[in-house]
């Protein structure tokens, strides 16, 4: 963090990050008593704005909780993970499910997504726990959650524009 006094402020005070550090601007004019009260609440101010700029994040609990809630509304019940988990390893699937441990893991990426997706993509493990493979039993367990076709649609869309390159401001200048 860094305070920087300017003889060109008079009453103002702003705050702002610069390459991941907190610089506070102050009138010069300020007594080191008046800088920590305005430094204290500067930042408090940039936590509480950037606190609801950012989505809250789901825990392991809710995810289980969340788990629970679909296996009793479209598996009568019959899936008992052991453990339900967000992964910050997994930036190639979006959730696996090892069934002889009982474990599913959902990617972290999945987080600031819509409920009904991160509910289609736990709903898919749930079922792994029951079916091992993709076949026509598994399916028809799938389609038991109403959103599934939809959120594949979502995911395979939002993996299409993953993988486009970032530049694409030659394709923008040719339309």
């Amino acid at each position: 963090m860094f305070v920087r006094r300017s003889a060109r402020r008079r009453r103002t005070v702003s705050i702002s990050r610069r390459e991941g550090d907190l610089v506070i601007a102050i009138p010069a004019s300020f007594s080191a008593r008046q800088e920590r009260q305005w430094v204290t609440r500067m930042i408090d101010q940039m936590v509480a704005r950037e606190q609801r700029a950012t989505p809250a994040r789901r825990s392991d609990a809710e995810l289980a909780r969340l788990a629970a809630q679909l296996g009793e509304r479209y598996l009568e019940g019959r899936t008992h993970p052991t453990s339900v988990t967000w992964s910050t390893r997994q930036n190639t699937r979006w959730g696996s499910c090892t069934s002889s441990e009982g474990t599913i893991r959902l990617s972290h990426r999945l987080q600031d997504m819509p409920q009904w997706v991160i509910e289609s993509v736990l709903m898919h493990e749930l079922c792994h726990l029951l079916v091992p493979d993709h076949g026509p039993a598994f399916q028809e367990l799938m389609n038991r959650y109403p959103r599934a076709t939809e959120a594949k649609g979502f995911l395979d869309g939002v993996t299409w524009a993953q993988n486009q390159p970032r530049d694409r401001s030659e394709d923008s200048a040719a339309s």
